[in-house]
């Protein structure tokens, strides 16, 4: 907003501290007169008392001025010199915003002493920055990589047009499939983007879910690709409630169940998808078997377009933001997601959210009650309905 020019606050310091200073000597030498006064009865019953008196309180006057002068003085010059000390923190803070507002995020202010207020500022602003800086890279990498993705199936078919054009006699069957499963993938990273972009903004209804339901249907959905790939899946744990939108929580635990599916074991793996209530968390754990992954490369599993370079050429790569999809929506339900390597190989991802107290009526248990449900995919869900297809973003 728009501010007209005013006095800026070491100059109002300096008058504050000058003002009590003058304040302060008044109150003094008001003391000292009235002091003065008391006794000064007592010269007057002697001879030239008077003239004592008169010349006393001349004097005094005379000294009562020259002090004010020289307290005014005193405190518009140590005053000045008090609020620069004082306000060089902020003037080193407001040096970084106006770099910071500048585009350079890099810089930090790294204030010096021991913790006060200011040091607290400046820390705090510190780590905005290191945060900020950390989410500008990574939103350029994500413009990158997605630029790159989007450009490859449009170059790809641009290609196959042009053979097409040039070569009359092609086989335009052979074309057209090719055609179909370029432009499918074209469709599913947009589809992708768009969800990814969804759950970054919160815009979604809350209510209450039950993440146990949701690792059954994930798991019922995925039976086809399971079975396709010799991956057996055990669903188990407790009742665990937490509150946000049933479809991005579903596309969340379908994300996880279908990453564990694709990337585990050539033949006879395993998945395991496990919920637990905690006092204050509701918590998604999927884990399979598989590769060997380090920890240095499992943090970096969950970035846009991180995909592994195993897994880039493999026939289910995905468009690399299965993971990155799963942490946003874990974010937007002020929830956390961790990825730890598995020694026997293979990778833990927990999802924890804020839990919910369920209600008494949803008849399906005490929340807490151990509900095991170790048994293989093909019979998980029986007597329910069949679970509505859910097409996971990878």
């Amino acid at each position: 907003m728009p501010r007209t020019p005013g006095l800026s606050v070491r100059v109002k310091l300096t008058l504050s501290y000058a003002g009590f200073v003058m304040l302060a000597g008044l109150l003094l030498l008001a003391v000292m007169w009235v002091f003065v006064l008391r006794h000064l009865p007592a010269y007057s019953s002697v001879d030239g008392g008077v003239l004592v008196r008169a010349l006393l309180m001349r004097d005094f006057a005379s000294a009562a001025g020259a002090t004010l002068g020289f307290l005014l003085v005193f405190g518009l010059v140590g005053g000045w010199f008090l609020a620069g000390r004082m306000l060089a923190p902020l003037t080193r803070i407001t040096t970084a915003t106006r770099m910071a507002a500048k585009g350079s995020l890099s810089h930090r202010i790294r204030l010096p002493g021991r913790k006060d207020e200011f040091r607290e500022l400046a820390d705090s602003f510190d780590r905005m920055l290191a945060r900020l800086e950390a989410h500008v890279a990574e939103q350029r990498r994500f413009a990158a990589n997605a630029s790159h993705e989007l450009r490859t199936p449009l170059a790809i078919s641009k290609a196959l047009l042009d053979v097409a054009r040039t070569d009359p006699y092609h086989d335009t069957g052979e074309l057209l499939d090719r055609l179909h499963v370029v432009n499918t993938r074209a469709i599913d990273l947009t589809e992708a983007l768009l969800l990814l972009s969804r759950a970054e903004q919160r815009s979604f209804t809350r209510e209450h879910v039950d993440l146990s339901l949701m690792a059954e249907e994930a798991a019922e959905t995925l039976l086809p690709l399971a079975e396709q790939h010799g991956v057996t899946i055990q669903t188990s744990g407790d009742i665990a409630v937490t509150v946000g939108s049933q479809a991005l929580l579903l596309q969340l635990t379908t994300n996880l169940v279908h990453n564990a599916i694709v990337h585990n074991l050539p033949e006879r793996g395993a998945v395991r998808v496990h919920t637990t209530l905690r006092p204050e968390a509701a918590v998604l754990t999927v884990e399979n078997t598989g590769e060997r992954i380090t920890p240095e490369l499992a943090p970096i599993l969950t970035e846009p377009f991180q995909r592994g370079t195993e897994r880039v050429h493999a026939d289910h790569a995905g468009v690399g933001l299965g993971l990155a999809i799963v942490k946003s929506i874990a974010q937007a339900h002020d929830g956390t997601l961790t990825l730890t390597p598995r020694r026997a190989g293979g990778l833990r991802i927990t999802v924890a959210l804020p839990a919910a107290v369920p209600s008494a009526d949803r008849g399906r248990g005490v929340p807490g009650t151990d509900v095991d449900r170790g048994v293989p995919i093909a019979d998980v869900g029986r007597g329910r309905a069949a679970a509505p297809a859910l097409k996971p973003s990878l």
